[in-house]
């Protein structure tokens, strides 16, 4: 006979089974959900629902609390068109050659964007303002608008949506540029803007009203990023959407400010991340709504999360990996990061995170972070408020290291540093953490093939044909062979060098190069050894020997070598050399009469609104220019 309690526990059980069956058939029952990306730009997750009690940001906190807040999601570049490029790719830009700002690289008939991918499983699928991917985006979207609901544009009512929906209030011309602050501003009370004394400023800038104005800004462009957000959720309520809707808010990397966009630490990669999903979808999740997870997302994994959640397996082709939805995967161990050029700022940078530390390798250290040149420039309120604090004497040493060469190598406890101020590089307690990190970094970047490791003039003349994606999954990219070069900068013995220096690959022969140009004072024999490579069969070989020389004595055969290809017709290449003879200062003086050649080739037509012909290579070779001969003491404005 039976115990009389066991009726009860296979009731029970009869009803959790029931429940089972009865969830697992409204799971597959249930539409598709529609999709939406709300992408903010340049913010880092200083918002009220993010603990920031100075942000008003009701609308997004509203998200919040219906849905989940990551606390540790990263971009994969601390600037916009490489994080974009991942993002709507699912590949690292470093991969396809796609990690510079500004640049326009030949994209592989190999892949297709996310939005295509959506398209052929029958979703409607429409971009809101930007793209700005870094390769051509014609034909990568069905529906281009400026609304805020351009879901309403497709034609069966019935078919789900990705929408991705740029919002840019919050970009670093909002707060740089005065007239395009007030702009936004204009409808605010003015007893409700924020107070510069209300402002927590971070340490790496001096406590000046400057840098106080320029920060209390920011929080008031926030409060119209967060008005934007609310009207794109009060469309889809009034269209009754809400409840077969998924959306997504993030910021595209950190703050539009010094130390943050541009700059690869945690301040420029950590960004905000809400998920709303609707109480229908929320098997999909493996998290309670309306909480916070510290699971680790980075930029490469929201490409296929978005496909699962679509019903669409992600293509092999894909380096991320699923957060959410069905295929979702367990969480990964470690987010990785990029920095290189921007706009003319040559930089090559990398960086790998885990749940408590963040490490940086530096492969152009005698670079600072604050170079010279338009982009850091006084044209910007933040720029210039941090440059005045300089000449005024009241940076400490936090603040001077903007203006300083950067270490080799940079390692940071994020839990008990979160300001990454105290670096742990040469700790000896942590050497078998760096040891550790910086082998994971070296294998993701020997396994995603990347296209940093060369010149970006070098990756363009060695894919001519082809593709700089196609290209690096050759068996001519000898990726490790490149690396091993690069990682002898700031390590390298005299005679390490001589060997880089006559390598077959011009990759290897670069970093040679690179190593004797990264050292304070190069050796005279060093030197010698760098003047056979002006006739290297590589043009950024050429050129940064050529800058070498020039930056240690009167070189007349490096002087022509800028001289050379600063006149190329292939953009990239002019570019390189452009900034290298920005770089060389007065040594540059008797390319003055070719200097001017180059700025009026890149002039756009007379009536044209913007003055160059492109506002990418043409502008960028241009700024460089017009800086060098403004500190030539020629009367030429930078634009």
């Amino acid at each position: 006979m039976l115990p009389k309690y066991s009726f009860g526990i296979v009731l029970l059980l009869s009803l959790m089974l029931l429940s089972c069956e009865s969830s697992k058939s409204t799971d597959e029952t249930l539409p598709p959900p529609n999709i939406i990306w709300l992408l903010a730009e340049d913010i880092s997750p200083a918002l009220g629902c993010y603990g920031d009690e100075l942000a008003l940001t009701p609308r997004i906190d509203a998200l919040a609390e219906s849905g989940v807040r990551y606390t540790q999601a990263y971009a994969t570049a601390p600037i916009c068109a490489p994080a974009r490029s991942c993002l709507i790719t699912g590949l690292y830009a470093s991969s396809m050659g796609t990690q510079h700002l500004r640049c326009d690289i030949p994209f592989s008939p190999q892949l297709q964007t996310l939005p295509e991918h959506l398209a052929a499983a029958g979703y409607f699928t429409s971009n809101r303002n930007k793209t700005d991917y870094n390769f051509d985006p014609a034909g990568r979207w069905e529906h281009w608008s400026g609304s805020l609901a351009p879901w309403r544009n497709r034609e069966n009512k019935n078919q789900p949506f990705f929408s991705f929906i740029n919002v840019g209030p919050s970009h670093e011309g909002s707060v740089n540029r005065e007239d395009r602050y007030k702009s936004i501003v204009a409808g605010f009370p003015a007893g409700e803007l924020t107070k510069p004394d209300q402002v927590d400023l971070p340490p790496y800038y001096p406590d000046t009203e400057d840098t106080r104005e320029v920060w209390a800004h920011y929080y008031d462009v926030l409060r119209a990023l967060d008005a934007n957000v609310g009207q794109v959720m009060d469309s889809l309520a009034a269209d009754g959407l809400l409840e077969n809707t998924i959306v997504f808010f993030f910021g595209d990397h950190g703050f539009g400010m010094p130390r943050y966009k541009r700059w690869l630490y945690k301040t420029g990669l950590n960004v905000p991340l809400i998920v709303q999903v609707p109480s229908a979808y929320k098997s999909l999740v493996p998290h309670e709504l309306g909480t916070t997870t510290d699971r680790m997302v980075s930029f490469v994994d929201f490409a296929p999360t978005v496909l699962t959640l679509a019903g669409v397996s992600p293509p092999e082709v894909m380096e991320g990996q699923a957060f959410l939805g069905k295929e979702s995967v367990p969480a990964r161990e470690y987010a990785y990061a990029a920095r290189d050029r921007a706009d003319d700022m040559f930089e090559m940078s990398r960086a790998i995170l885990d749940d408590q530390y963040i490490y940086i390798r530096h492969y152009m250290p005698h670079l600072p972070p604050m170079q010279s040149g338009f982009i850091y420039s006084d044209g910007k309120h933040a720029f210039r408020a941090l440059r005045s604090a300089r000449e005024a004497g009241l940076n400490n040493a936090e603040q001077e290291k903007l203006w300083q060469p950067k270490p080799l190598e940079e390692l940071y406890d994020l839990k008990n540093d979160p300001q990454e101020l105290n670096n742990l590089a040469d700790e000896p307690s942590l050497q078998a953490v760096k040891k550790q990190l910086h082998s994971r970094l070296q294998d993701w970047m020997i396994g995603h093939s990347d296209l940093g490791l060369l010149a970006e003039a070098e990756y363009m003349i060695r894919s001519a044909g082809s593709t700089p994606y196609d290209y690096a999954r050759s068996e001519d990219y000898k990726v490790a062979d490149i690396l091993a070069g690069a990682e002898l900068v700031g390590k390298a013995t005299d005679q390490d060098i001589e060997q880089a220096l006559q390598d077959a690959d011009s990759g290897v022969r670069y970093w040679g190069v690179m190593a004797v140009r990264n050292s304070k004072e190069p050796a005279a024999k060093q030197l010698s050894w760098l003047s056979p490579l002006l006739q290297d069969s590589s043009p950024s070989v050429q050129v940064l020997a050529a800058e070498t020389l020039c930056l240690v004595s009167s070189s007349p055969a490096a002087v022509d070598v800028l001289a050379k290809w600063v006149q190329d017709d292939r953009p990239w290449l002019a570019l390189q050399a452009a900034r290298s003879i920005q770089l060389i200062g007065p040594t540059a003086r008797p390319l003055i009469p070719v200097l001017y050649q180059v700025l009026e080739k890149n002039l756009g037509e007379a009536d044209a609104p913007r003055k160059y012909k492109d506002f990418n290579y043409a502008a960028f070779t241009s700024w460089a220019l017009e800086w060098a001969l403004q500190e030539m003491g020629e009367a030429v404005q930078v634009n």
